[in-house]
């Protein structure tokens, strides 16, 4: 699919009535998606004020494209490969978060970093950390942003220091169409999220106040999650003018799984498979999660975990100021 027709496909408009068959349904939803990718493409390489569209075309279609889903079914599609969500950020914003959190420049912290910042680890114990930064989490209905729904949020603040608290914790949940309320919330296994919850609540993409008091926030500080890449990437397709900010560098994501990953030099020693790098895992690791406790998997629960842990790990190596 070239450029020209992935904005023909976006600018469509589709008769819901006439895709009724699960043939059709999954036909629109791959074309849906490799239009999304395409498109996504041009508008991030384009340089800035010169983009051959707006980056509410991207979004119009993700929302086109959750709708398609519902109908085919966002269950059968849990296992499926998700062409919208990122593995990991890039070295630039892993080097950035590092220089952010210590006060010095970015080209100072990639020197030491190295190539694919293969490095990172010598230069994030190389100087002390301090600041304001957000901790966030959010739970959804799938793992792609094109096919899901954010239904929780929870986020709040901390200066990195030793003995730090959070403080001005906010938590919320989001609505999703009434279906589900007869077919249940997708991943309850995992967020343990139920009908009840979401129930008469307006949904994400709907709820213009939350999604400006959010970018307000991320715009502001740096913002801390576990595997940001997640939030990060459903953002992009959630929240309007974070793509914007993104691109323009006004926003920076703290990868805290990376962090666990570069400094905790336990890491190294365990094996994959017991995933050593999960919140759950790193946390019972440094203390701030008991033996016998799990990982809520809800929102403000696990900023709250996160934030104690990095914390935690940050004094162990001894790098708070």
């Amino acid at each position: 699919m070239d450029l020209s027709q992935a904005i023909e496909c976006a600018s469509a408009f589709v008769f819901p009535g006439f895709l009724a068959d699960d043939a059709s349904l999954a036909a629109e939803r791959s074309k849906n998606e490799e239009a999304l990718a395409v498109l996504r493409d041009a508008w991030s390489s384009a340089e800035p004020g010169h983009e051959p569209f707006g980056y509410d075309l991207i979004m119009s279609l993700a929302d086109r494209n959750r709708d398609v889903c519902d109908r085919y079914g966002i269950e059968r599609l849990r296992d499926a490969s998700s062409p919208n969500l990122a593995r990991k950020l890039s070295d630039a914003d892993l080097v950035r978060a590092c220089a952010t959190l210590q006060h010095r420049p970015v080209e100072q912290v990639a020197a030491l970093a190295g190539q694919g910042a293969a490095d990172l680890n010598v230069a994030y114990v190389n100087a002390p950390v301090s600041g304001m930064v957000m901790g966030i989490d959010i739970e959804t209905t799938d793992r792609d942003p094109a096919r899901g729904y954010i239904i929780n949020v929870g986020l709040e603040f901390m200066t990195i220091e030793s003995g730090a608290k959070p403080h001005d914790a906010h938590a919320a949940y989001f609505g999703l169409p009434q279906m589900y309320a007869e077919k249940g919330v997708p991943l309850a296994d995992i967020h343990k999220i139920s009908w009840s919850d979401v129930e008469g609540k307006q949904p994400f993409r709907e709820n213009k106040a939350i999604q400006k008091a959010i970018l307000a926030a991320v715009c502001a500080y740096p913002y801390m999650a576990h595997n940001a890449a997640f939030e990060d990437s459903w953002f992009m397709l959630h929240m309007d003018g974070y793509a914007e900010a993104r691109r323009d560098g006004r926003i920076l994501p703290i990868d805290t799984r990376d962090i666990c990953r570069r400094i905790d030099p336990e890491v190294r020693t365990l094996p994959r498979d017991s995933r050593p790098a999960s919140l759950e895992n790193w946390a019972r690791r440094r203390g701030t999660l008991a033996a016998g406790e799990s990982e809520r998997h809800l929102g403000l629960d696990d900023v709250d975990l996160m934030l104690a842990t990095v914390l935690a790990e940050f004094s162990e190596r001894n790098m708070l100021e």
